[in-house]
């Protein structure tokens, strides 16, 4: 009767141990190399896919990792916020700076935005070329501002970044939008200040769309293009109205009243689709009940195509100042300089295309008037290999006195690369007699003999006369004497192809002209515009939703930060 028992209590036992390879597994240390691989890798996830931090807690999430690593116990939300984010935020960080201390000038742009939480930040990011002649471009913070945006606040602001990122050596210059404080902020921080040319062009083309003609215009074409939005039957009538006229299956388009492209763009697509959209309209199943929508007359149509004429190099200078990968500011005065020139009026143009052309060549001529932002633009564009004849609306006597400028100031680099070296070179000042004494004996001691004077040679009793003569009577050229010789060599050379990269034509002529390329890399980091300060508002949108809107400004500005400069290979 107890051998049952027996069995029973051995089962038992059996179960109570663990298995072999459940025993087997252990838990990763957190301090362990793997561990903490594996924890920044999340940090990088979140940071770069801009997840909320609560991620860590997901059941789906543990799920994958616990199949990835079954060893590897995930740290708590609260680890990643207060610990492993800043840890990640604080060494990209020193990174960038590390970066930013090589360039020889860095220019920075600002913006501000409101987020979900009605709270205000700014974004400032920085630009440079490299070394190796590549535009780089970072975001650098994006801090909160509770007080009111004064130009003096700014200025502070923009103040402690340059302190705070190392810039201080690096003559900053300042590229923002054309508000006013943005331009006290400039002068009360004695920046120099370039005002971003997408925005001007926007500022010239809203002016246009107040135009009495244009304005009426676009409130027609803006109603036609709501009714298609929200009429399922329209919709579908137009799609089938463009298969039997062969056209392109493309929506119309509403404006954006803050954005001026945006009405050129519902223009120009409502003009493509105009027989489609104007034959819906006409149908019976579409007009039923909607007797008050009427289809736009010649004259409208005829007016549209004025004003999509007329607003294209607009559209067109608008998207090549949106780029980043190459340099902008060298842009800015020919571009300016060929839209007011083809903003001139001529007898052959309609009273639509006047009126547009009236209201743009107005409000142009109104920008860039300073002295020192003219300088900064024109010499830019005299250092770009495409317009270093500077081909615009300038006399002959204004552009001598630009290749002066540009000559003296690459003169200085040399000035100050030599002050430099010798302050590098001496420590301590010595009088005249010592360095006489270290010419003429470089090792010397107050017990080791005079040398002994060397005997005349043959050679010297020769040839000696002539050439140390020829010697004596070469004398060192002067810094502006070189910078004046590689400016004349730099505008007899053939101008670069507008399809050509103005960096790489640098990078292979360094050597050639070793002055007027560092003044290069000192110009060409500037952007023409502040695009790059704007385009963050889109990812901040994605950090602050409602759904996350308890971040702290902190938080906001690390995870903006990361999403924009953590570096990761490409799986």
């Amino acid at each position: 009767m107890l051998k049952p028992a027996t069995t029973t209590s051995a089962k038992e036992k059996d179960r109570a141990q663990p298995r072999i390879d459940a025993a087997m597994i252990s838990t990763l240390p957190p301090n362990s190399e793997k561990a903490k691989r594996i924890t920044k890798a999340v940090a990088t996830f979140i940071a770069k896919d801009l997840r909320p931090y609560s991620v860590v807690d997901n059941t789906g999430f543990r799920y994958l990792l616990k199949m990835i690593d079954r060893r590897y116990k995930i740290p708590s939300q609260s680890h990643f916020t207060e610990n492993v984010i800043p840890a990640l935020y604080h060494e990209t960080k020193a990174q960038i700076i590390a970066s930013m201390s090589q360039a020889s000038r860095a220019a920075i742009t600002c913006d501000s935005w409101t987020s979900v939480k009605t709270e205000s930040y700014v974004t400032i990011t920085a630009h440079y070329v490299s070394k190796d002649w590549q535009i780089m471009s970072h975001v650098l913070q994006t801090r909160a501002i509770y007080e009111s945006h004064t130009g003096a606040h700014l200025a502070e602001l923009l103040s402690r970044v340059v302190e705070e990122w190392q810039l201080s050596d690096k003559s900053v210059v300042l590229v923002t939008d054309n508000t006013s404080n943005m331009t006290v902020a400039a002068q009360i921080g004695k920046f120099p200040h370039v005002k971003c040319f997408a925005h001007t062009l926007n500022l010239a083309s809203q002016r246009v769309l107040k135009v009495a003609t244009l304005s009426r215009l676009l409130g027609r074409v803006r109603r036609i293009s709501t009714f298609f939005h929200r009429s399922t039957r329209a919709s579908h009538c137009l799609k089938e109205k463009q298969k039997c006229l062969g056209l392109k299956n493309h929506k119309l388009i509403t404006d954006v009243p803050t954005r001026w492209n945006s009405a050129y763009n519902m223009v120009k697509r409502f003009l493509e689709q105009q027989p489609a959209v104007c034959a819906t309209l006409l149908s019976p199943e579409v007009r039923k009940g909607e007797s008050d929508l009427c289809t736009l007359n010649k004259t409208d149509v005829s007016n549209a195509e004025d004003a999509v004429s007329a607003l294209k190099p607009m559209k067109d200078a608008t998207m090549l100042m949106s780029e980043e990968r190459n340099p902008t500011v060298s842009l800015i005065a020919p571009l300016n300089a060929q839209l007011l020139q083809s903003m001139t009026d001529t007898m052959a143009n309609t009273p639509m295309i006047h009126e547009i052309k009236n209201a743009i060549r107005t409000d142009l001529q109104k920008r860039y008037n300073s002295e020192a932002e003219k300088k900064i633009l024109h010499t830019a564009s005299a250092l770009d290999p495409r317009f270093k004849g500077l081909p615009f609306i300038l006399t002959e006597e204004e552009r001598l006195e630009i290749y002066k400028g540009v000559t003296e100031e690459a003169a200085s680099l040399e000035i100050t690369s030599w002050t430099h070296d010798d302050e590098d070179e001496v420590e301590v000042p010595r009088r005249k007699e010592t360095l006489e004494e270290e010419e003429s004996s470089p090792i010397q001691d107050n017990h080791s003999p005079s040398p002994p004077k060397r005997k005349r040679s043959l050679l010297m009793t020769l040839l000696g006369q002539s050439f140390n003569d020829t010697e004596g009577t070469i004398e060192p050229k002067t810094p502006y004497a070189k910078a004046e010789e590689e400016m004349q060599k730099y505008c007899k050379a053939p101008p670069l192809p507008l399809t050509e990269d103005l960096l790489n034509w640098w990078r292979e002529h360094e050597v050639t002209f070793p002055l007027l390329s560092q003044l290069s890399k000192q110009y060409l980091c500037i952007p023409g515009t502040s695009v790059s300060a704007e385009r963050v508002f889109s990812t901040a949108g994605d950090v602050v939703t409602a759904k996350r809107s308890t971040l702290k400004p902190e938080h906001v500005d690390q995870l903006v930060f990361l999403q924009k400069n953590l570096h990761i290979p490409k799986c």
